[in-house]
């Protein structure tokens, strides 16, 4: 068992790249408004839609130039529920523009001002407001592929588990955090105030995974071993529940860089990301 300063390590993510990753949040706002640009020059269009009351409560949705597009990439972002939003989270719509799929990053209400449970909530009202709202945006409900990368992995994994959202028909999971326990008396948690029975409820590891579509798993090369433990513990968990499962080690990447591979359809998690669409739901 890990120590409180083994595992505060285990959990920093920057430890392995020295401790500084904002140049990769910026780089998400300067590829996510180049998208934008690029999606809209090529016939796309945008809109913030409202799932919710809150100001938080926004999706940005990019809508391919065709009358009807193939389905839907959702994404969500990271941050350690603390950090970041949709509008930094675009840059995947280039490639689905190209490929005719629609997409939509979810925004949420940032810890501390709403507790996980409350973050996860507010991720499973949106999918389903897109889920119902479908056929007016003109994608099949039914092919719909969620996304998600490090606490927007989780948050992903949590939406797939939820009797609340109908069934998807796939999920790619970057870098996330499954079990939540671990971040109990790490500084990670001052602003999730989260307490034992929280940490395990809202951890995909302990819940019942029946209702999971076909999934991908990924993370980087340069990830702490306890991200990669707790990626393939999940994805065995999965496995031993009946679930189709595929897990990929991006070499070369880290946790911050390895989701801007779902933009780009040629490498190998955005074309296995593209090829569920083309899947049977189980």
């Amino acid at each position: 068992m890990l120590s409180l300063a083994q595992r505060e390590r285990a959990l920093s993510p920057s430890s392995c790249i020295g401790g500084n990753y904002q140049p990769y949040v910026a780089a998400y706002g300067i590829q996510s408004e180049e998208a934008e640009q690029r999606t809209t020059r090529a016939g796309a269009s945008w809109q913030t839609l409202h799932y919710g009351d809150a100001a938080a409560h926004t999706i940005e949705l990019c809508l391919p130039p065709a009358q009807h597009c193939i389905g839907l990439l959702i994404f969500i972002h990271g941050g350690y529920w603390q950090e970041l939003s949709a509008r930094d989270s675009r840059f995947p719509a280039l490639g689905c523009v190209e490929h005719k799929l629609a997409f939509a990053a979810i925004n949420y209400t940032l810890a501390p001002h709403a507790t996980i449970t409350q973050i996860v909530a507010e991720c499973e009202r949106a999918v389903a407001y897109l889920q119902r709202h479908a056929p007016s945006f003109g994608f099949e409900a039914d092919r719909i592929v969620i996304a998600g990368s490090s606490a927007g992995a989780h948050l992903a994994a949590m939406v797939c588990a939820s009797a609340r959202v109908d069934l998807l028909r796939g999920a790619v999971l970057v870098s996330g955090i499954y079990a939540l326990e671990p971040l109990l008396g790490t500084s990670i948690n001052n602003a999730l105030k989260m307490d034992a029975n929280e940490a395990y409820a809202n951890s995909p590891q302990s819940l019942p995974r029946k209702r999971f579509p076909s999934t991908i798993i990924a993370w980087g090369e340069i990830e702490t071993d306890e991200f990669k433990r707790q990626s393939a513990a999940f994805a065995g968990a999965l496995v031993g529940d009946g679930a189709l499962v595929e897990c990929l080690e991006i070499p070369a990447r880290n946790h911050f860089d390895v989701i801007m591979d779902l933009a780009e359809c040629r490498t190998p998690l955005g074309a296995k990301a593209l090829a569920l669409f083309n899947e049977s739901r189980t």
